[in-house]
Formats: structure tokens, C-alpha cells, sequence
């Protein structure tokens, strides 16, 4: 069964995208099946991954309005073996046409329900606004994986996601938890990352993940190409970066099965 995770964070440019392709890369290479679902009308996601966002068969925005199946609207990135479900403009569709429905909040987790047995990861690129979209998306999921810059403004913005993250679990999810936090762009030669970086281990120590993701040309430039960084440049930091996440997440729920067990 799929641990979902929503990669979530309401401040925009943290690198949300960025880590949902190329987390998702990465467990495809340690062996483990993952979708990756571009909940974002801007379809980041689906362009980095290769694939047009003008050119899904069946849109997801089709998904959440009930007018097509999901396992119809899955496409496969075939170099990398990754399924996606591609976001685009039509998503702002889909939210205007969600007001209007009954238990809108609960259509992404009911659509999931007949497909989360196929994968062992599901991780859901979330938009950077608390709308109906990322509603529905944190009350599908398992967790937050919540990518954050080390700086003032980064904390406000964990704060809010955490308020949004208990009033989804208060009506709607109540096993949603933030499943950890990861530091992106971060550069431990600036004084004020350091200090936000410390901040996390003092008040988060149990969801901080070890790894962090350094500033990295060579990933920047893997979207321009349509493409996971480690496609473009295995060697590089970026890339060694996300297969360090990868391998600390897998192992990380290795031991929760082996406690619960």
C-alpha cells in the first residue's frame, strides 16, 4: 500500500516542484514504484518530467470532477519509469467546478482509493495556496513533506502550513501528520541559514530530516530539459543530494514498520 505525501509548503519558491520530480527519480532508482501527481495549474511537475501539459489524453482536472477514471488519466514517463498525472490550466477548471460539488475535499482520496495497492510512494506536488486543490490533496495523503528555505520568511510560512495541517486533521484527516521538513537551496556558509537551520533541529528535531539540498546550477538546470537531475547529471550535488533523501526516507520507514510490527 502507497505512503501519499503531499509536498506542501504555502510560501511559493521553495522548491516544491523541484523536490517532487527528483525525490520521486530517485526512489524509482533505489527499486520502489511512485506516482507523482502535478496538482499545480502551472504543470511544473509535468514539464519536468518530461511530458506536455497541453497534451494528457485525460486531464486530472477530468479525475476530480468525476468525468474519467484515474487509472485512465496515468501516463508513464517510459526512461524513468514514473507514472504521473498530469496538472495544468484545466486544474483552475476543476477548482471553479469543485465549489459547486458535494464532499469536493474528499475526490483525490477517493480516486486514489482504487490504485494505492500499484505503488509504493505517492507523492503530490502541491500548488503554493491553501485552495481546494491542496485541500483535497493533504486529505488524501499520509503525511506533509514540507521543503522550506532557511530563512525569516520560510518560518512564517511553516507556520501556516502547520495551522492548515491541523484543521485538516481536526475535520477531514485525522491520521495527517508533517512527515518531515527539508531544507532546499540551503547554503551553510550564510549566517542566517545557519541560524534558521538550528532553529529546525531545536523545535523539529523528530521531523528534520538529516539531508538537506545544497544551491545547485546542475539542478536548476534539469527542468529546461524536461528531465530529473538525475538523468541530467547524476554527479552532481543536486543529484546526490535527492538519492540521500531517498535512501533516509526508505530507512526511515523501515524502522516505523519494524516498531509498529
Amino acid at each position: 500500500m502507497a505512503k501519499v505525501l503531499a509536498i506542501a509548503n504555502q510560501k511559493g519558491g521553495v522548491g516544491k516542484t523541484t523536490t517532487s520530480v527528483n525525490l520521486a527519480a530517485s526512489l524509482v532508482s533505489v527499486r520502489r514504484k511512485v506516482l507523482v501527481i502535478d496538482m499545480d495549474a502551472q504543470g511544473n511537475a509535468t514539464t519536468g518530467l518530461g511530458l506536455d501539459k497541453h497534451d494528457a489524453p485525460i486531464l486530472l482536472s477530468d479525475v476530480l470532477l468525476n468525468k474519467a477514471d484515474i487509472k485512465d488519466a496515468i501516463q508513464q514517463v517510459e526512461k524513468i519509469s514514473i507514472d504521473v498525472l498530469s496538472g495544468g490550466p484545466d486544474l483552475t477548471v476543476a477548482e471553479l467546478g469543485l465549489m459547486d460539488e458535494d464532499q469536493r475535499e474528499f475526490r483525490l482520496r477517493e480516486s486514489l482509493a482504487t490504485i494505492r495497492d500499484q505503488y509504493d510512494y505517492i507523492l503530490i506536488d502541491c500548488p503554493p495556496s491553501l485552495n481546494i486543490l491542496t485541500v483535497n490533496a493533504l486529505v488524501a495523503s499520509d503525511g506533509v513533506l514540507v521543503p522550506m528555505q532557511c530563512e525569516y520568511y520560510a518560518l512564517e510560512g511553516l507556520s501556516s502550513l502547520i495551522n492548515s495541517v491541523n484543521m485538516i486533521r481536526d475535520s477531514a484527516n485525522p491520521k495527517l501528520k508533517i512527515s518531515g521538513i527539508l531544507r532546499t537551496m540551503y547554503d551553510p556558509r550564510n549566517n542566517l541559514a545557519r541560524d534558521v537551520s538550528q532553529q529546525l533541529a531545536e523545535h523539529f528535531s523528530d521531523t528534520l530530516f538529516a539531508t538537506s539540498i545544497p544551491r545547485n546550477v546542475r539542478l536548476a538546470e534539469a527542468p529546461s530539459h524536461g528531465m530529473p537531475v538525475l538523468i541530467y547529471d547524476k554527479r552532481s550535488s543536486g543529484a546526490l543530494a535527492y538519492l540521500a533523501l531517498a535512501a533516509e526516507m526508505v530507512r526511515k520507514e523501515a524502522n516505523n514498520s519494524a516498531a509498529a510490527a
